[in-house]
């Protein structure tokens, strides 16, 4: 601190990290306002109307401040700072919210530390997650009415665990209930997720809610289908959803059984669902999980963006749970391996088919996007190529005879969807492979297409660039023959 600082900060006055205080009256109330913020500095010794009236800094004035900090719950960090007659306490944004005085929970607000209600308590605690939608119990949920016995013994079976105790002991085994007073259990909010007889009276918003969408936008709805039964139930549902709709296509290997190989990876799309059902904020009622399919992208979403004390730069690095008890059952029943691992897997799982990554979008929602292998355009590029493109082609780069031919066919398999594959097309057009993976350079070159994965399951793939090429030469074609 200097002349110079001390005199911008007296010009700008107090706002959301500065405090002017006479004296220590209701010091505790600041501190405790700055550590349930984002931190500040409290000024001893300078009047609200800015001016330096000044503190005796002494051990003593040093060991009020001290004594008041260490008043709090829990004690509010602080570091002391002088400057000429002015007392500077540093307040640190509290690791261990919400902090409360002798006078109640204060936040700041602004240039003010304004006092939470009861609401704005559980709203702040809810923020801050220390309390768990997954703890909690739900007074509607009666254990002998509305408990389903028989989805405890799927789990069980899935779990792996022996069924010999009574299903209430079992419960309370799995942390998903608790034992009251009168000796009576109560079913928290995990155990009614997995066990409701019938969820969707009891939390009807925990719906995985599936649509078909035509076309790239949400104006046409094909197909719509709400699952709700529980957690589990949700995810198998919203899979079998997924699987009516996304394209396969078959490979001969030399076996009884052809390999069925979807357009997009079935495991990675689980992945995405089971994390959307995992880690949503239960506490916003109004939305539900959503895989939403459109012609060119499958989205999943979940209400809750990234959990607090994960930042976009530590998304898929580090693990933190917005609901641990939930996370923990789907583990049991094997619907997640590891825990903090689903990131790195689906992206794994992407790369081996071929695939362009996943894009993750954080805002009060959290979604993930699967991009179809043809994203660029609804139409077959294959079917264009063949019939209006090659002549075209040749005259803007210049190719003519075999080498327009084989330039024409790799994007003839690329836009049909195939892979490509170097040893056929050497063969069908009696040359050697050497020549083909000269034309692909050649391609690659004129950023027409692109080579995407791994090295060994990778794939070659029309570019963006190459597909609007493909429309313009079509249309420049079609032009033509409507002008003969």
């Amino acid at each position: 601190m200097n002349e110079q600082e001390l005199k911008q900060i007296l010009e700008e006055g107090e706002g959301q990290k500065i405090e002017f205080k006479e004296s220590l009256a209701n010091l505790d109330k600041e501190l405790v306002a700055f550590a349930n913020a984002s931190g500040g500095r409290i000024f001893v010794g300078i009047t609200d109307g800015r001016k330096i009236k000044g503190a005796k800094v002494s051990n003593r004035l040093k060991s009020q401040v001290q004594d008041a900090a260490s008043s709090c719950d829990p004690k509010v960090e602080i570091e002391l700072l002088s400057f000429e007659d002015v007392l500077i306490v540093v307040v640190k944004e509290g690791n261990d919210k919400p902090y409360k005085c002798g006078s109640g929970f204060y936040r700041r607000v602004g240039p003010n530390s304004q006092k939470l209600s009861r609401s704005e308590i559980i709203e702040f605690l809810k923020d801050e997650e220390k309390i768990r939608f997954d703890d909690l119990r739900n007074s509607q949920f009666i254990y002998g009415e509305h408990f389903d016995s028989k989805k405890l013994d799927r789990f069980l079976r899935l779990a792996g665990i022996s069924k010999v105790m009574d299903d209430q002991s079992i419960l309370l085994n799995l942390g998903a209930a608790e034992r009251l007073e009168d000796g009576k259990i109560a079913v928290n909010n995990t155990g009614i997720l997995f066990f409701a007889r019938n969820l969707d009276y009891i939390y009807p918003h925990a719906a995985v809610t599936c649509a078909l969408f035509q076309g790239t936008d949400k104006f046409t709805v094909l197909d719509r289908r709400d699952f709700n039964e529980d957690l589990m139930s949700n995810i198998d549902g919203a899979m079998n959803f997924l699987k009516r709709y996304i394209a396969v296509r078959y490979e001969m290997t030399g076996e009884a059984r052809r390999r069925e190989i979807p357009e997009l990876p079935y495991d990675a799309l689980r992945e995405a669902i089971i994390n959307a059902v995992a880690h949503r904020d239960y506490f916003e009622h109004g939305a539900n999980v959503m895989v939403e399919v459109y012609d060119d992208r499958i989205e999943i979403s979940n209400p809750g963006g990234l959990p607090k004390g994960l930042s976009p730069e530590e998304f898929g690095k580090r693990s933190v749970l917005r609901n641990p008890k939930i996370a923990g059952m789907l583990h049991r029943a094997d619907y997640i391996e590891k825990m903090g691992t689903g990131v790195r897997k689906m992206q794994r799982l992407m790369s081996e088919a071929g695939l362009a990554p996943l894009v993750f979008t954080f805002t009060s929602f959290f979604t993930v996007t699967f991009r179809k292998f043809v994203a660029a355009s609804n139409e077959n590029a294959g079917e264009i190529i063949g019939k209006n493109f090659a002549r075209n082609f040749g005259i803007k780069f210049r190719l003519k005879g075999d080498r327009l031919a084989r330039a024409v066919r790799i994007l003839e398999i690329l836009g049909g969807r195939e892979r490509l594959i170097i040893s056929q097309v050497a063969e069908s057009f009696e040359v050697g492979e050497r020549a083909i993976t000269r034309d692909i350079k050649f391609l690659k070159d004129n950023r027409l297409v692109e080579f995407i994965g791994s090295p060994k399951t990778g794939r070659y793939v029309i570019t963006d660039n190459g597909m609007k090429l493909i429309s313009d030469l079509d249309e420049k074609a079609r032009a033509n023959e409507g002008r003969l």
